[in-house]
């Protein structure tokens, strides 16, 4: 068994932080950690920058900063050299969202191909990402999901999206770069996971490039695993999977009572999270078909990780395992395994501070619904603190 005190090492966790930024940490934790709050902050910021107001300077000195690498992947360089310093590698993510106009979703997809051909020359940089809706609308996706024709626009639209999938897709092969995708609502995934089955058949076939992400707070995901890793070992090609708690929780649960049908989400966290760690069980039981990139801020799932990996003599730094956290936030699980030598990558959100704040919000909104996220990290920041005597 792995020891169950890795993560409590301050000084590794917080080795990339000024005293000044350790305690806006611990300042932004602190806010985050009262829910009212957030509800009013996330209102009050929307609200002054679609008019405008001139608060893009204090977002930009506070919440931008501490969870995003800058506005453009230039200005991120300088942390992912850092990080890589320390054996954490980064996955740029330039994270615009909401966006309708068929040349913001061409502009997105190029940009993806940029990082991507960037990555293949720098080590700490292996994987490229980005979400199904950042390379169209929404609707569309959900239209296909939901089996509605589409208009003959909407044909030209998917037909596009297709393309764009095809091109960024064919990019990451030539440059041998892992391209994660991320999965969204429910009522849209169908046609994600279609789509992204298309791309593993036709780009996996020596390994697996493409990445789908799994979202284990659906209680199908594991037979949705079981019968695509079939359908893939008949069609002789390889999986990538993500996987991850989920992020839309509370949307899902209204949405399934608002329309009537029983919630895609598990019952309980309880059920989540032993849901969670079947699915990493039968991944890494199945790791010369599927490569895993475990997308966690759960120490006990890492544990387990770790000491299945132990049992199956799975070595720590096996190019097949992969753990990820998301840029400002669980710092003493992405370092101290950096530390240990286990394959760990911060996702480092990127883009125009107006743009990126969807992001921002959505997850200051997550961590004042995941029960003791917010209070371990602050204890951590606090015992640092303590440790620097602050």
């Amino acid at each position: 068994m792995t020891s169950n005190t890795i993560f409590d090492n301050t000084e590794t966790a917080f080795q990339l932080k000024s005293d000044s930024e350790l305690e806006r940490a611990y300042f932004l934790f602190k806010m985050i950690s009262m829910e009212p709050l957030v509800k009013i902050g996330s209102a009050v910021t929307k609200f002054a920058l679609n008019v405008n107001l001139p608060v893009e300077g204090l977002i930009r000195s506070t919440v931008f900063d501490h969870f995003c690498g800058g506005v453009n992947e230039t200005d991120c360089m300088t942390t992912v050299e850092k990080l890589f310093d320390v054996g954490v590698s980064s996955v740029l993510d330039f994270s615009v969202e909401g966006k309708e106009e068929d040349a913001q979703f061409e502009a997105t997809a190029n940009k993806v191909i940029e990082l991507t051909k960037l990555s293949k020359n720098m080590e700490s940089m292996p994987f490229s990402v980005f979400k199904p809706t950042g390379f169209g609308r929404f609707k569309v996706w959900q239209k296909i999901t939901e089996n509605e024709p589409l208009t003959d626009a909407e044909k030209v639209y998917w037909q596009n999206i297709e393309n764009r999938y095809d091109r960024v897709s064919k990019v990451a092969h030539d440059c041998g770069i892992r391209l994660l995708i991320d999965a969204e609502e429910s009522w849209m995934q169908d046609a994600a996971d279609e789509l992204c089955e298309t791309m593993m058949e036709k780009y996996n076939q020596e390994r697996p490039i493409v990445f789908n992400t799994l979202q284990c707070y659906r209680w199908d995901r594991l037979e949705y695993l079981k019968n695509l890793h079939q359908k893939a070992k008949t069609k002789g090609y390889k999986l990538g999977f993500k996987i991850v708690r989920g992020a839309y929780l509370e949307k899902e649960n209204e949405r399934a009572i608002e329309k009537g049908y029983k919630s895609p989400i598990c019952e309980s966290k309880k059920a989540t999270d032993d849901n969670f760690n079947e699915i990493l069980k039968y991944i890494l039981n199945n790791l010369n078909d599927i490569e895993l990139f475990v997308g966690t801020h759960n120490e006990s799932s890492t544990y387990l990780a770790m000491d299945i990996m132990t049992e199956k003599g799975i070595s720590k730094s096996d190019d097949r395992v992969w753990f990820g956290q998301l840029f400002g936030m669980s710092d003493h699980i992405s370092f101290n395994l950096g530390a240990i030598g286990y394959n760990v990558a911060k996702y480092i959100p990127f883009g125009p501070v107006k743009d990126v704040m969807p992001y921002l919000i959505r997850r200051a909104e997550e961590n004042t619904s995941v029960a003791g996220q917010t209070s371990r990290e602050l204890t951590l920041l606090k015992k640092e603190k303590e440790r620097r005597k602050l």
